[in-house]
């Protein structure tokens, strides 16, 4: 992650089930994209973002993440949300992630574009005023 990881506006802290381990015996790399998903989702609703898919909402466009350190179960994941680069219609989220058993270095770190869309056009659209106060640092 860059240097300048952008405005921290949110922190939550997700449980590791034992489900979300794979084979190699620690947390599935996938199960990354659902704990991001989470955290996103926690944090759009914090922000009061309407997440119904019936007008203007909040959408992902991209998504990835790093991974520095396997996790496995029990374990409790600390993520802290930042927001950075708003634009137009879009802003960049990114995470750092902290294992509770190693909580002194993120254990990985990961990003997401969210657009604004009008789902009856298919368009991007601005992003409104109420998010973008909440974004600008």
């Amino acid at each position: 992650m860059s240097t300048d990881k952008g405005k921290l506006i949110y922190s939550c802290d997700i449980a590791v089930r034992w489900g979300d381990m794979d084979a190699y015996g620690h947390v599935n790399n996938a199960m990354y994209m659902r704990y991001l998903e989470e955290a996103r989702v926690q944090l759009l609703a914090e922000m009061g973002a309407s997440m119904d898919g019936g007008g203007t909402d909040p959408v992902v466009i991209n998504v990835g993440c790093t991974f520095f350190q396997p996790v496995v179960y029990p374990d409790t994941l600390k993520i802290n949300c930042y927001v950075k680069d708003p634009g137009r219609s879009s802003f960049m989220t990114l995470y750092e992630i902290f294992s509770a058993s190693n909580p002194e270095s993120p254990v990985s770190e990961g990003y997401a574009k969210v657009v604004w869309m009008d789902h009856h056009s298919g368009k991007s659209v601005p992003l409104p005023d109420a998010i973008r106060t909440k974004i600008i640092p």
